[in-house]
């Protein structure tokens, strides 16, 4: 099975790179091409990937056909590459913003088509995808598509008003907690530890807690209660971080994501 992008940014080579990790695809079955041909040749050429000189080529060549452009120029880049759809190709938009109605009037509702919303963590294999299907991908080929994703990390299957909600979660969600984590390992350099030494502490306290979360049959707050002892000093924290308005924040934070993905849709 052959796998194209059209498109060679940031997630896209997120992706590429969580799966040849994850070697679910060898280099030669993985397609690319964009509109700036030094640079989606040079990345073809440094991770053996195979360079095609068009967007039809991609799909003509491909059985899974990655849309991976910007949202400014989907629609034209769809209307490009309609003819060259079969029902036998499947195609799969990561796309934000563009929805599987929109993607079917492009390049029309008999191709099987899965939108999907990833983060930037595939490309270490610990992604988190949000996917949804049309009528028309079913069976295999649904499985072939999502297992796309689940080689890279793990996949909810969404209604697609709930994706922006998800974007904020999940596609937003890695750089606030990075800022997190930055700030753990500054409050470590405040007491003495060096910068990396305090970022190494904090990073993996915080991988250790969410697959603490993700493999306890326990809610968040259950677990707190575990490492909180009455009296103790993880108590002291936690109510100086809640005085400080700590969830407040973060709710905040998720409200003005969703608010402004809104805005740009």
């Amino acid at each position: 099975m052959k796998i194209g992008f059209i498109g060679v940014g940031g997630m896209a080579q997120a992706i590429i790179e969580g799966l040849l990790n994850a070697q679910a695809f060898a280099p030669s079955e993985i397609l690319v091409h964009s509109h700036r041909p030094a640079h989606y040749q040079a990345y073809a050429q440094d991770h053996g990937l195979v360079a095609v000189d068009s967007n039809q080529a991609i799909v003509r060549n491909s059985d899974l056909v990655v849309l991976a452009v910007t949202p400014n120029v989907a629609g034209d880049v769809l209307t490009e590459i309609a003819d060259a759809f079969t029902p036998a190709k499947t195609l799969i938009s990561i796309v934000a913003g563009l929805t599987l109605d929109g993607l079917a009037q492009r390049v029309g509702d008999q191709i099987p088509t899965l939108r999907t919303l990833p983060n930037v963590n595939v490309a270490i294999g610990a992604g988190m995808t949000a996917v949804a299907a049309n009528r028309q991908l079913t069976g295999d080929r649904l499985v072939a598509a999502q297992g796309v994703f689940e080689a890279i990390g793990s996949t909810t299957v969404l209604a697609e008003d709930q994706f922006g909600i998800f974007s904020a979660l999940a596609g937003s969600s890695p750089a606030y907690i990075d800022f997190f984590i930055d700030s753990l390992s500054r409050a470590g350099v405040k007491y003495g530890l060096s910068k990396e030494q305090a970022t190494q502490i904090a990073a993996q306290a915080t991988l250790g807690s969410a697959q603490m979360v993700l493999k306890s049959d326990k809610i968040p707050f259950a677990l707190i209660d575990q490492v909180a002892s009455p009296g103790g000093s993880t108590v002291a924290g936690l109510l100086a971080m809640e005085e400080a308005g700590l969830m407040t924040a973060v709710v905040k934070g998720i409200d003005a994501t969703v608010k402004r993905d809104a805005e740009n849709a």
